[in-house]
This record gives structure tokens, sequence and C-alpha cells, in this order.
């Protein structure tokens, strides 16, 4: 009798600890319950802390609420102007609704990644390879604005899209090579020519300056011969005006004409 009455209490406290266990719950901070009894939900989620649930009758599904990372694989597009490119994004979303993101949808993580991989497609094939380049924040703002407005009937909030790399084809590469190259080229020719221009215009103006005074092309000659005689060159230029040796110039030219006479 004492041995029947002994396994009856251990058997009873067994239940009650089984009992115990499965009704006690204790979710984290970031956690919520959403709670189905006899398989219809509660109004709203539980959580956090210490949850009853009453065995059989309840059973509940935990809901993570942390800020969720996605990297979407590399996905094969071809852009609006026929360039087919890799391109590979990371989205981050977070359940705000956990109600809604357990009920309205069968698998919410599963839906939002394949959702970011059709939208991530479907979007850079609209624009071009040169938009795709320069202009990522539009892009990536596109993308967020369409991914959160599916999602949000589930209770999912995407908060973030960024594009992480664009792997273009080795051919693409090296023509846009090429264009940087020819854009630099432009430009020192465009820099050059304008460097030109604006010396050509101060030599002008210096130009201009001088033909007013006459005693400054002197002083300028002066200036010159010691800035020559300070390099101690062995040989040192005099520019002499033409009009010092034109007489001896037609004297040369009259003792010919005697000369041929004779």
């Amino acid at each position: 009798m004492f041995n029947f009455l002994s396994s009856s209490f251990v058997l009873i406290l067994i239940v009650v600890v089984f009992f115990l266990m499965s009704a006690i719950k204790v979710l984290n901070e970031y956690e919520r319950g959403v709670i189905f009894r006899l398989g219809r939900a509660m109004d709203r989620a539980k959580g956090p802390g210490i949850i009853i649930l009453i065995p059989i009758v309840d059973k509940m599904v935990k809901v993570n609420l942390q800020l969720i990372t996605y990297d979407v694989p590399s996905q094969d597009i071809i852009t609006r102007d026929n360039v087919t490119v890799k391109v590979n994004a990371v989205v981050y979303f977070r359940v705000i609704d956990p109600l809604r993101a357990i009920i309205e949808v069968r698998d919410y993580y599963n839906a939002t990644q394949l959702l970011a991989q059709t939208t991530l497609r479907s979007v850079c094939g609209q624009v071009d390879l040169d938009d795709l380049l320069s202009a990522r924040e539009k892009v990536n703002a596109q993308l967020a604005d369409i991914l959160d407005k599916h999602t949000d009937p589930w209770g999912i909030k995407v908060t973030l899209v960024e594009l992480r790399a664009i792997d273009l084809p080795i051919e693409m590469q090296r023509a846009m090579a090429k264009q940087a190259e020819a854009e630099r080229e432009r430009r020192a020719k465009v820099i050059n020519a304008e460097g030109e221009f604006q010396a050509a215009a101060k030599m002008a103006d210096a130009a201009r300056v001088l033909a007013a005074e006459p005693i400054s092309v002197q002083l300028r000659y002066l200036q010159t011969l010691r800035e020559i005689a300070a390099e101690k060159n062995s040989t040192t230029l005099f520019p002499i005006p033409i009009d010092l040796i034109k007489p001896f110039i037609k004297m040369a030219e009259r003792l010919e004409l005697k000369e041929e006479k004779s």
C-alpha cells in the first residue's frame, strides 16, 4: 500500500511539473508570443516576460522582433540598355506586427527573401547601366519603397536596401576604361587650352602696357640682360633696332650699284 501511494505521488508530481513546464513560458525583451487558443488567435501578441498558457488548449508561436539582415544572392540582370550584369544587395527588415506576420503569410522570412530577389531583378532591369552605377541611392530608395509596400500587409517593415556589388562583363569593363581614359585626355586638353588662352590674354595686356609707355620696353630689356648675365652664359645677345642699321644697308646697296656700272 505504501509503495502504491509513493508511486501515485511521484506520478502526480511528474504531471504537475509537466503542467508547469508547458503552462509557463518566458519571453525575452525582443520576443513576442502569438497565442492560439483552440485554433483561434488571441487579439494581440504577448510578452515580454512570463506567459501562462493553458496546456493542450493554448499553443504559442514565438516571433523575433530584432532587425534581420538578408544578403540577396547575385542576380543575373539585363539592364534597360541591354547590358548583362550581376547584382547583389543587402535587405534590412524587422517584424512590427507579430500577429499579422504569423497569420497573413506562412513563412514571412522566406517570403521576404523571395520578394527581395524578384524586386531586385525587376527594378534594376528598368534602369540604364550608367544610372545603376552612378545613382545607387535612387535605386536603393526605390527598392526599399517597393519592398516595404508589399510586405506591409505581412506586418514586416523594410528599413533599408543597399546594392553591394555590380559585376560587369570583361568587355564592358574594358570599354568603360577606354571611355574614362578618353574623358581624362579631353579634360587635359581643355585645361591646357584654357591655360594658353589665359596666358595669351595676359601677354596682350602686357603688350598694351608696354606700347603705352615706350620707356618700359627699355627697362624690360635691361632686366632681361641682367637675368642672362646672372646665368653665367658665355654668349650674350644684344637686340638692335632695325632703324639703326638701315643707313648702312642703303650705303651697301649704293656701293654695289656703282660697282656694277663701272
